[in-house]
């Protein structure tokens, strides 16, 4: 436990040092998955029949390899792609599905139906968790809450100021509760594409 506290302690008896040291480590680890997801949603690009999202996915995978942090209305306007094929949680290919659930740090070694299924179910907590704290609302949140809710949800909120990490909540609350059932592929694609750049640049 001395040598390797991260792999043998729970977090309880981790010291505030290796808090913070160890939540970044796993954030390197699911930010490496970042670009292949986003690879993926470009190979969506010309099997989205519809002209408009073709455009909206164009410009916003641009714009995330550009550096720059999409706005709220960018990614709801490509609701109906993660709905429907070839987005739509039952149309994700198994290694898109690996890459994401690295991404959430969740193994990716699991046979395809069972990843499809664990990434339904808990992207599905998440969204029901957004709603229940969008009902509370983020300002009965600790400062500590909010900065645990910003990293299951994707931002690694160690280094950033609990202003910001409020402002990311709100921004990330909007769209999960935006959307339908049928729409939760967003949910999880929004834990890369609303994280990736934050305090980046915007339009």
């Amino acid at each position: 436990m001395y040598l390797f506290p991260r792999q043998l302690l729970i977090k309880h008896f981790w010291t505030p040092k290796q808090h913070i040291d160890f939540l970044d480590i796993y954030d390197a680890a699911r930010k490496q998955s970042h670009p292949e997801i986003i690879s993926y949603l470009e190979r969506a690009i010309p099997l989205t029949s519809d002209t408009g999202l073709r455009w909206h996915l164009t410009d916003l995978c641009t714009k995330i390899q550009n550096g720059v942090h999409p706005a709220v209305h960018e990614i709801l306007a490509l609701r109906e792609c993660f709905g429907n094929p070839p987005l739509g949680m039952n149309q994700l290919q198994a290694l898109q599905m690996k890459a994401l659930s690295r991404a959430m740090l969740l193994t990716p070694y699991l046979p395809p139906p069972l990843l499809r299924h664990r990434l339904k179910v808990h992207t599905t907590v998440i969204h029901q968790l957004d709603r229940a704290l969008a009902k509370l609302g983020i300002g009965q949140l600790t400062d500590q809450e909010v900065k645990s809710a910003c990293y299951l949800r994707g931002l690694n909120s160690t280094h950033i100021a609990e202003d910001r990490c409020r402002t990311w909540l709100g921004e990330w609350l909007q769209i999960s509760c935006s959307l339908k059932e049928a729409e939760l592929s967003l949910v999880l694609h929004n834990v890369v594409l609303l994280s990736t750049n934050y305090l980046g640049t915007r339009r």
